[in-house]
């Protein structure tokens, strides 16, 4: 029997994300199917609030952002609520909820990253960074740490899981940095900025293009920091879910690399990684996540310095 509202998630990752689709299909069908179902929601909460469709283009989506964030939040509370809403997106996130157990208060966390979004301040400092990033990521990694089975009281789990959102984040930053310029956006903390002589105001003049290459390589190896402390929660999961996490952790690592390994020169594109390199990161993930499981999971290293959600 069809099923619309799969088939709908389905589309949506499919134009959507290529890396995420890629990493989505090492999962059992299971978690493959309620991490498509969780994808398509996220998705389209973003495309409303920042007016595209699908991360691309131009699309109307009516009113005013605030107006919008006001029914994307109605929306979800009705479908956390159990209540069909006609909408694909939103029932996608309903019958996840149902399946997991879903806490109302990871899919809030990302509505308050939108807030953030539509009532935009610019970043102080990296405390203040991170926090964005969780709420607009790292709650992102807990509902897919959720989807995988992690108990939702599994506190050091998600915690990891949240390291790994932190970290796609931050090396998404990195990349976009001239397109957020663009849209008057400037996610670098100031305080960095002003370690180099920068304001979000100068950041993107030719003549700073060194310095400012200092502060996004020091935000790609923020990024690196969360990542290797998110691979410690590797041993949770299980096989398949291990090869799709870590394959997915080194695609986004892969492009604060580039960025960082370039030079200045990164700043005037848009580092990408091709199709080769994500498949040979997909391979070499297969293995490091059986070690990881099997042959070496140690204890994971205290967290200690490092930015945490409050878990109630």
């Amino acid at each position: 029997m069809a099923d619309p509202v799969l088939a709908a998630a389905r589309e949506v990752i499919r134009q959507g994300s290529k890396s995420f689709a890629l990493a989505s299909r090492l999962f059992d069908g299971g978690t493959r199917k309620r991490a498509i179902l969780l994808y398509a929601w996220c998705r389209h909460c973003d495309d409303v609030i920042d007016g595209q469709h699908l991360g691309e283009g131009v699309r109307d989506w009516g009113g005013l952002p605030a107006d919008r964030l006001a029914r994307l939040r109605a929306m979800t509370d009705m479908a956390l609520s159990g209540v069909a809403t006609g909408e694909p997106a939103f029932d996608a996130l309903g019958r996840v909820a149902r399946e997991v157990h879903l806490p109302a208060r990871y899919a809030h966390d990302l509505l308050e990253g939108f807030r953030m979004d539509v009532e935009w301040q610019p970043i102080a400092d990296e405390a203040q960074l991170l926090t964005y990033c969780y709420h607009v990521a790292g709650c992102v990694g807990v509902m897919m740490a959720l989807v995988m089975g992690i108990p939702a009281d599994d506190h050091a789990t998600l915690a990891r899981a949240s390291d790994l959102g932190l970290s796609f984040q931050l090396n998404n930053i990195a990349r976009d940095v001239g397109e957020d310029a663009a849209r008057g956006r400037c996610y670098l903390p100031a305080t960095w900025l002003a370690e180099e002589g920068l304001s979000p105001e100068t950041h993107l003049a030719p003549e700073n293009r060194a310095a400012l290459h200092r502060v996004v390589s020091r935000l790609v190896d923020l990024a690196e920091c969360y990542q290797a402390s998110a691979v410690h929660g590797i041993p949770a999961l299980r096989n398949r879910q291990a090869w799709a996490v870590l394959s997915a952790a080194h695609i986004y690592g892969d492009i604060g690399r580039k960025v960082r390994g370039s030079g200045p020169a990164a700043l005037e594109g848009r580092a990408v990684t091709r199709r080769r390199e994500k498949l040979f990161a997909v391979a070499m993930a297969l293995p490091e996540a059986l070690w990881k499981r099997h042959v070496a999971p140690g204890a994971a290293p205290d967290r200690t310095g490092l930015w945490t959600p409050t878990f109630a």
